[in-house]
């Protein structure tokens, strides 16, 4: 099923110069960016974001580091994305991440862990919601001819 998810690549990723080397990996998969924008977040659309955490003993250090610098935002769309991206992504905890992973390769931290990725379908319409419109969100033709084999595009409506 084609899908898009949401991506942020957190303060950490953008400040230590990885968001080129991360949206890389996606692309290199054949994954499609169908939407971007670098914003500095603020309490109220992160209250917004975390809300399932509120009250957890990590919630106001993870707000707090989320507002610590600017975020890359991404949607990112493919063939069983949201699944795909979490794979891709890895373990939360960067040191127990797979090697080969974003995580595993870059992070060794549990919160500093350089890329949040939606969860679900439900909660990846959601999050695309909060941080971007409608018309944001692109319609394009890239590579899926090559990236795809003719029956899984035909499953798409692209064949």
């Amino acid at each position: 099923m084609l899908q898009k998810t949401l991506i942020i690549l957190k303060p950490d990723a953008v400040k230590r110069g990885l968001v080129g080397k991360i949206l890389a990996r996606f692309e290199e998969k054949g994954i499609k960016i169908v939407a971007m924008k670098m914003v500095q977040l603020n309490r109220e659309i992160l209250e917004k974001h975390y809300a399932e955490h509120k009250g957890k003993p990590f919630y106001e250090s993870l707000v707090s580091f989320m507002q610590s610098g600017p975020v890359v935002l991404a949607v990112l769309e493919g063939f069983n994305a949201i699944e795909v991206v979490r794979k891709m992504v890895g373990a939360t905890n960067g040191r127990e991440a797979e090697p080969g992973t974003i995580r595993g390769d870059y992070s060794m931290s549990q919160q500093n862990n350089l890329i949040h990725a939606s969860a679900d379908t439900s909660v990846a319409e959601r999050e695309i919601k909060l941080f971007f419109k409608e018309d944001e969100l692109l319609d394009y033709k890239a590579s899926e001819r090559i990236v795809y084999a003719k029956d899984e595009l035909e499953k798409l409506g692209g064949g």
